[in-house]
């Protein structure tokens, strides 16, 4: 998901619309609406999570099933099956940690723009406030509004 997604967890209007639409036809699907909105952005961890947590159940199963049961007889083909098997576990890991890694960089990255357009934000607001109080001072059409 990336930070052009139309429904991505965040206040745009797209999901405020979804929700109002959501809590006119069925008030729940309003609710979830506004949790997504609210916490969404948390089920990638959460996912990721739950995601290590069945591995590390099913691991052992895995193991003694191509280990215990599947043996051929031939020793020296069960050994090279064995420490292929353990190679590649060991690759699965490294490309864990890396998929882990990217995902943080990703997650620093869409940090780093929000913050990047909050700041642009910051300072066109701030360059437009003082031109247009200044501006009506002079053309004296702000009539009270910023007089004291």
């Amino acid at each position: 998901m990336t930070n052009s997604a139309l429904i991505r967890p965040a206040w745009t209007p797209a999901t405020i619309a979804l929700m109002v639409i959501g809590f006119m036809v069925f008030w729940p699907l309003g609710l979830a609406m506004l949790a997504y909105i609210l916490w969404g952005d948390r089920l990638d961890g959460f996912k990721r999570d739950v995601n290590k947590a069945t591995d590390g159940m099913f691991a052992n199963c895995r193991r003694g099933h191509f280990r215990g049961h599947a043996r051929t007889g031939n020793v020296a083909f069960d050994d090279w099956r064995a420490k292929e098997l353990e190679r590649i576990e060991e690759e699965r890991r490294k490309l864990d940690e890396m998929r882990e890694q990217f995902d943080d960089y990703l997650r620093e990255l869409r940090r780093a723009k929000d913050q990047d357009e909050f700041d642009r934000f910051m300072a066109e607001r701030s360059k437009s406030t003082p031109a247009t109080t200044s501006k009506k001072k002079k053309d004296g059409k702000g009539e009270g509004l910023l007089d004291d």
